[in-house]
């Protein structure tokens, strides 16, 4: 892909999603700064955009963290010198964490807390301590992952809907405030992806009654949303911001 040479991108959150964009960013000359709560996850990635001709750094992170978000800003600046480009793309997805986001009835209070601090909270530090770099060298793009859960009313999963919701909002902020910056922020939608992540969360029977509902004839691959987040990263899409880009196999058809 082109307009990615020597950009450098800095990576919240690994997995699925994660290692496909580092696969096209490394494909295309960039350089990322990886981070994850766990780091054989943040070096698996780092190692893709590597494998793909890239330059890449993994380091272990908790974004709900602010000094760990400023340690890995720091770290990407002080290794490549700026910063281009933020990738939020972490989420609260564990299994055992996912079976406690019921419903605003019954929710335990500290999972829901968890789920913001990691879902929202999280990309409000990645931000904060990122856009000064990004705006200091000139601009750049923001891509915030979010979901196709804030469009579905969905039953249960309430903290996670919600936090989502809360990114939609806050990268229409920096689109906003920053763009005369030089800074685009626009958020891609997955619908179902199947991530090992997804596997391990949605079961069979689930993701098929899923498809029947989509007019797609498959569900979406790690690779279809780092394709769309790659060229967000770009400057083929330098007149692109404010914009919600859902990726899901016609699931949500919004003007």
């Amino acid at each position: 892909m082109e307009g990615l040479k020597d950009k450098v991108v800095v990576f919240a959150g690994a997995g699925g999603i994660a290692t496909a964009t580092a696969t096209f960013l490394g494909a295309g000359g960039a350089k990322i700064v990886v981070s994850d709560i766990v780091e054989e996850s943040a070096e698996f990635t780092a190692q893709a955009a590597r494998d793909a001709g890239g330059e890449a750094i993994a380091m272990a992170a908790d974004i709900s963290n602010e000094d760990q978000v400023k340690a890995q800003i720091e770290l990407a600046v002080k290794t490549y010198g700026r910063i281009d480009g933020l990738f939020n793309v972490a989420a609260n997805i564990h299994p055992d964490e996912v079976a406690k986001d019921t419903n605003v009835i019954d929710i335990d209070l500290d999972a829901w807390q968890r789920t913001l601090d990691v879902n929202l909270t999280g990309y409000l530090f990645t931000l904060k301590h990122a856009l000064p770099h990004m705006i200091a060298g000139g601009g750049g793009s923001v891509v915030n992952t979010i979901s196709n859960a804030v469009y579905a009313g969905m039953a249960d999963k309430v903290a996670y809907s919600v936090t989502k919701a809360g990114v939609a909002a806050l990268t229409r902020h920096v689109a906003r405030r920053y763009g005369k910056d030089k800074i685009r922020a626009n958020s891609l939608s997955p619908g179902l992806v199947l991530t090992e992540a997804t596997k391990l969360n949605l079961p069979e029977d689930y993701r098929e009654m899923i498809l029947q509902s989509t007019p797609s004839w498959r569900n979406g691959e790690p690779a279809d949303l780092g394709a769309a987040a790659a060229f967000l990263l770009s400057d083929l899409s330098a007149f692109v911001t404010g914009q919600v880009f859902n990726i899901d196999g016609g699931t949500t058809m919004r003007p």
